[in-house]
């Protein structure tokens, strides 16, 4: 295999000559075999990494630092990994030490070589354009790293949001569907008092609702970056006037509303906003997994179960009880919460571990972050599509479930009394009867007014009662 010969501060190293990765690079792979998972898999990683590297470079052409030549290159080097390409030639773990700096080094190697090429140069030949002295001019791994992982967080999120947005949206529908579906409402797995079946599933959609939101708060919190600050807040090597004009570069080359943060040196440390936002993924997590709970308990059975409702049937459940079918997709987003879970200590470990000036963590925070918001933006999306679309009510078992339910004598309570209504509630406990007959039996109502008092309408809503 061809080589060409690169060094560093320990020394000489071949490199394969058709890679667009340098000796740092190298080094790194070498010394990280921890995850299997390359950051070249996180396309919203290496798309922040090129939009931060691109506004860099323009920021010091435009300080007269960079040359017009050179600026444009690594420009042109940037706008080919932001459409997809070279994304294999990323080929550190995602998980390593030295606070992220093998990750700018991986970036700076690649932009610089492919920008070689653009100005007719072979890889390698970085007296024509340097890694570090201008891919990374005014820059440290401390403000390029937390700010790509900022930038990369945000996409993700959106994506996350749009799901659950289509999750929220198909509860919703099911709620519409099953509004006219009586049932009986559980509290701590016992009967309770009547409702619908439509009212049980919009709650799942107004929690997901809930979430979407406080998932915007938290998403807004990665728009303040420390682009600028360099190795610890100060801007040593950077020109003055920097920082404003790369965050403006960058704001335009991305869209978004980004400001620098007002004390560079606290948010070089502070790793908060990456512990809020991992909070709210919990939480949905949490809340998702609640969902997933409900849906397999409501839908337990066929036969000896709940059986309120029906998932679809989406493959054989058991390799020795035919017939059998488990309520697979469910069960999966539960594991995805329950990873999403273990991800959140980790970050939180991961930020109260950070000493001084950095926290050398944020690796392990961005794999736990990454991996937390595809995992459940891809959750969501087969619960939608596997599962919650396809949902069936037992509509006759449900009304039969009311009608033969002793917590159907609650709905009676400011008609009777509460003394009266315990005493037909024991004696259809006892012995097997139905509220409505024991009710009738004993005198406590007419018939007519029986019947208007366990309507539908009148048992899943307020009203007024008249003695």
């Amino acid at each position: 295999m061809s080589t060409r010969t690169e060094h560093d501060l320990l020394g000489n190293r071949d490199v394969p000559a058709n890679v667009y990765w340098g000796v740092h690079t190298l080094r790194a792979v070498e010394n990280f075999p921890i995850t299997g998972q390359t950051i070249g898999r996180y396309g919203d990683l290496i798309r922040a990494l090129a939009a931060i590297k691109k506004a860099a470079a323009l920021a010091n052409r435009d300080l007269g630092l960079l040359d017009e030549k050179r600026a444009a290159a690594i420009a042109a080097a940037c706008d080919e990994l932001s459409a997809g390409k070279l994304h294999d030639q990323f080929v550190v773990d995602v998980i390593q030490g030295g606070a992220g700096t093998s990750t700018n080094m991986n970036a700076n190697e690649v932009i610089a070589n492919r920008a070689l090429e653009l100005l007719g140069h072979a890889k390698g030949e970085y007296a024509h354009l340097h890694p570090n002295e201008h891919v990374n001019m005014g820059q440290s791994t401390n403000d390029v790293y937390p700010t790509s992982l900022r930038l990369a967080t945000y996409w993700g999120v959106e994506r996350l949001q749009q799901a659950m947005t289509v999750l929220r949206d198909a509860f919703a529908a099911k709620a519409a569907e099953f509004d006219d579906v009586l049932k009986m409402g559980r509290t701590q797995l016992q009967d309770a008092v009547p409702m619908t079946l439509g009212q049980e599933f919009r709650t799942y959609a107004v929690m997901l609702g809930e979430d979407i939101l406080r998932l915007s708060e938290a998403r807004a919190l990665m728009l303040e970056i420390n682009l600028g600050a360099t190795a610890i807040g100060t801007g040593i090597t950077a020109h003055p006037d920097y920082a404003p004009l790369v965050c403006r570069h960058l704001a335009a080359g991305t869209g978004l509303a980004l400001i620098t943060a007002p004390d560079l040196v606290e948010a070089t440390q502070d790793c908060g906003a990456f512990v809020q936002l991992s909070g709210v993924l919990k939480r949905v997590a949490v809340k998702l997994s609640k969902t997933c709970n409900d849906l397999r308990l409501l839908s337990s059975g066929p036969r000896a179960g709940i059986s309120d409702i029906n998932l679809p049937a989406r493959q054989a459940g058991s390799s020795i009880m035919p017939g059998k079918v488990n309520p697979v997709i469910p069960e999966v987003v539960n594991q995805v919460a329950f990873e999403v879970i273990g991800n959140d200590m980790t970050i939180t470990m991961a930020a109260e571990g950070g000493q001084l000036q950095l926290n050398a963590f944020e690796p392990v925070i961005a794999y736990s972050l990454f991996r937390s918001v595809s995992h459940l933006a891809n959750a969501c999306a087969t619960l939608t599509d596997n599962c919650v679309t396809g949902i069936t009510a037992n509509r006759d078992k449900l009304r039969e479930d009311v009608l033969n339910s002793i917590g159907l004598v609650t709905a009676l309570n400011p008609i009777i009394g509460y003394e009266a209504a315990t005493a037909v509630a024991a004696e259809a406990h006892a012995k097997g009867g139905s509220v409505y007959d024991i009710v009738l039996s004993r005198g406590l109502m007419q018939k007519a007014q029986l019947d208007e008092a366990l309507l539908p309408e009148a048992l899943t809503q307020p009203r007024h009662f008249l003695h």
